[in-house]
């Protein structure tokens, strides 16, 4: 195993994972499978081999939630299913599966299709829009209206959204800030990260103690967790874990798939040949309706080919971090217990051993006759194991159903001089993204 190059004595690594994060880890499967890094003075092995990774993933009980990430988004989460250890979760996995079951996600079909044209029905002809803050507005309101029902207002999704941008901006400097020193200070930045953090937590704790009260008769994702049972007496969620799980699902369910329709809908606007075919692929599967349903899904093959790629060049989780609960070995390397092990869906997806042709946006490299040439554990969004992301088929169809919408109302296109660049948080986005909206006609 070797060292990273460029490690300064108390900063190790922390400047290029500030200044160049994703170059950075990009370059390091090229020093073997496994190589160590420096979070400050501190060692972390990042794991650059599908198989290993896999390895990681499918032994949560050594290789368990934890390292500077989740230590510092863990305070904003609670211990909710993203950021429970591993004891926890199983129990918090039991009981919240059954809310996303395949079934019961096109229930909330119709609130995804409104939550994309509510949006998109206020863009005038010819006008500038930020797709980047549009999609983030149409994933906070698919994942509000989904959880909360009628137990929430305009104002209430506003609000929601505005805390999760400035909590989001916040994590990833606590997360790379070499020395754990920078959110202590009371900066203006600090201030305002803890004031949205209060907000958020209590406009929760407000809609949550509201829902047990008026809940009867509602058939969204707060019921269904709130109602979830387990195998012994008194197995539910209280009121503090309901709390800290609506916290995960709003964060996990709003800027990721924003983010991932943003690159969509940029890579789909700047490559012709996959735009028309997404058109042509739309329009004869609505034939002539202006808005999908879930049953249109399974035709809509092309459309999650793209979907599907854009998730490979532009992960929204791009780098994730365990911690060792034993001493363990991995690729040959001793590990002692409470080592930080990082791996990097973004820089798995670009490894030329894995992929031919890594930085091209090649949606039929999912075709059922190419796909089986990609190695097992190698295309991992939305991680793998038994602590994969629950939502997965929720956030697939939301982003469907939206792509779909957008093909067959809007053509969109980039303002001339306008460079867009990954910007890699929290989760990997693209910063603003102004486009021209152009009002579309089917074929």
């Amino acid at each position: 195993m070797r060292t990273a190059p460029g490690a300064l004595p108390l900063l190790g690594h922390a400047l290029p994972l500030r200044r160049d994060p994703l170059g950075f880890l990009a370059s390091l499967p090229a020093h073997g499978d496994l190589v160590e890094v420096r979070l400050g003075p501190r060692p972390a092995y990042l794991v650059c081999h599908p198989e290993l990774v896999q390895r990681v993933l499918s032994d949560a009980r050594t290789f368990d939630k934890g390292g500077p990430l989740f230590e510092k988004v863990r305070p904003l989460l609670g211990n909710g299913l993203g950021t429970s250890g591993w004891h926890d979760h199983r129990r918090q996995r039991r009981l919240m599966q059954p809310a996303f079951a395949r079934e019961r996600v096109g229930v909330h079909a119709a609130d995804m299709v409104h939550g994309i044209t509510a949006v998109t029905d206020a863009w005038q002809p010819g006008r500038t829009v930020d797709v980047s803050a549009a999609m983030q507005s149409v994933t906070a309101r698919v994942t509000a209206r989904t959880l909360f029902s009628t137990s929430i207002g305009d104002q209430d999704v506003t609000d929601i959204q505005h805390c999760l941008a400035v909590l989001f901006s916040g994590v990833y400097r606590r997360m790379t800030a070499p020395l754990g020193l920078w959110e202590k200070l009371p900066t203006p930045g600090n201030r305002r990260f803890r004031a949205a953090h209060d907000r958020l937590r209590g406009l929760i704790h407000r809609i949550v103690r509201a829902h047990r009260r008026t809940a009867d008769g509602h058939d969204d994702l707060l019921t269904a967790l709130a109602a979830a049972h387990g195998d012994g007496p008194g197995d539910s969620l209280s009121d503090r874990e309901l709390c800290d799980q609506v916290m995960t699902l709003l964060v996990a369910g709003t800027e990721p798939t924003g983010h991932a329709l943003a690159w969509a809908v940029h890579l789909i606007a700047t490559h012709p040949e996959v735009e028309a075919r997404l058109h042509a692929e739309t329009d004869r599967v609505l034939a002539g309706r202006r808005l999908p349903g879930i049953t249109d899904l399974p035709r809509l093959e092309y459309t999650g080919r793209v979907f599907t790629e854009v998730l490979r060049l532009y992960p929204p989780g791009w780098m994730f971090t365990r911690t060792t609960t034993s001493g363990t070995e991995l690729a040959g390397r001793a590990l002692p217990r409470g080592a930080d092990v990082l791996y990097s869906p973004y820089a798995l997806h670009r490894d030329p051993r894995l992929f031919d042709e890594p930085g091209t946006f090649d949606p039929d490299r999912w075709h059922p006759d190419r796909v089986r040439s990609v190695p097992r554990g190698a295309f991992i969004p939305f991680g793998a194991g038994n602590r994969k992301c629950v939502g997965e088929h929720f956030g697939t169809v939301e982003a469907l159903l939206a792509l779909s919408t957008l093909c067959a109302r809007w053509r969109l296109r980039p303002v001339p001089g306008t460079e867009v660049r990954p910007r890699p948080e929290t989760t990997l986005g693209t910063g603003p993204l102004p486009m021209l909206a152009h009002p579309r006609a089917p074929g």
